[in-house]
């Protein structure tokens, strides 16, 4: 199979609208998979090699194979669609060039294929809420530089930016960590007290990614949390995680200079090759004092609103973690 075909993961016909999806295997997409064919929607999705979708039934999943650097397959992904979402980038990286190739100009060149072969379809964008402080690290830099792309190529169109804060839920191995860590004698915080961090399920993120879409989109950018908007002190996250693990509360600081030579360890991997997330520039993230959201620049209250908590979404997780043995009981 070349990099532009296409092939039907189920047998049933689908009807419905169309979507165009990019990410749909990370752990997002996956979910937001999930719920655009709950919908009704028909989902077209771009992917190197063919993914498994074995919890998703409906309506047949048409793949395109190939990546962001691939002209021919983005306009294979997008001609005919009434949507197309863009979730795929890069997270890790082991220099700017990295997260710049990946996030800006893979988000560059699905937008200019979108106005070529499908400039009626709406254009949602998942960026991050790092995106809104482009000096601390080359992913937030990176995604600011996705957004003013789109906005530049997308003039006169119909898109829409969502910046989430940070997602948790079922699947996730990122979060995992955190909840494995407070699982010892002592739950981590990695800020100071007076801290704020902003989180959202991925159940709450996916039905606001399909609400805007059903509604319409009017360009400009929207930030997604829970119903928590001045966030969460990290006091507050830890003894959250040990709830939910069933263990007695004992957060502990941890000194920023343990957090940043950590980082430093993670720059030393990458220059040998190894790209993880624990990297100086994530730390600078993790040590920003303020990520709470103005609910002002929230989606509109008429199409969508936070339904799960923290304590209802950190339980949850949990058992899935469990039950998956990601996580010990």
């Amino acid at each position: 199979m070349t990099g532009a075909e296409r092939m039907d993961l189920q047998d049933n016909e689908g009807g419905g609208r169309l979507a165009a999806v990019t990410g749909v295997t990370g752990f997002i997409g996956g979910h937001l998979a999930g719920e655009l064919t709950r919908r009704g929607w028909r989902l077209r999705v771009l992917a190197r090699s063919m993914p498994r979708f074995p919890a998703l039934a409906g309506p047949p999943i048409e793949v395109v194979q190939g990546s962001l650097s691939d002209p021919s397959a983005l306009r294979d992904l997008v001609e005919g669609a009434d949507a197309v979402l863009h979730l795929a980038g890069a997270i890790k990286g082991s220099n700017r060039n990295d997260f710049m190739a990946a996030n800006a100009e893979g988000t560059a060149a699905l937008a200019e294929a979108w106005r070529a072969h499908a400039p009626e379809a709406r254009f949602l964008y998942l960026s991050s809420m790092a995106a809104r402080e482009p000096g601390l690290s080359h992913y937030a830099a990176s995604k600011h530089a996705a957004e003013q792309r789109l906005r530049d190529i997308g003039a006169g169109a119909e898109w829409s930016i969502l910046r989430p804060a940070v997602v948790y839920g079922p699947g996730d191995r990122e979060t995992l960590r955190i909840f494995r860590a407070a699982s010892g004698p002592v739950q981590p915080m990695l800020n100071s007290a007076d801290a704020r961090l902003t989180l959202i399920h991925v159940a709450d993120l996916v039905r606001a990614m399909a609400a805007m879409l059903a509604a319409g989109l009017a360009p400009g950018c929207h930030e997604v949390t829970d119903a928590r908007h001045d966030g969460y002190s990290w006091d507050e996250l830890a003894r959250a995680a040990a709830a939910a693990l069933g263990r007695a509360a004992h957060p502990l600081q941890v000194p920023k200079g343990i957090i940043r030579a950590l980082g430093l360890a993670g720059d030393v991997a990458a220059l040998g090759g190894v790209a993880g997330m624990l990297t100086s520039q994530k730390v600078r993230e993790i040590l920003h004092r303020d990520w709470r959201s103005d609910p002002a620049g929230q989606p509109p209250a008429s199409r969508w609103r936070p339904e799960i908590t923290l304590g209802q979404g950190f339980a949850e997780a949990v058992a899935w973690y469990r039950a998956a043995g990601w996580l010990r009981r």
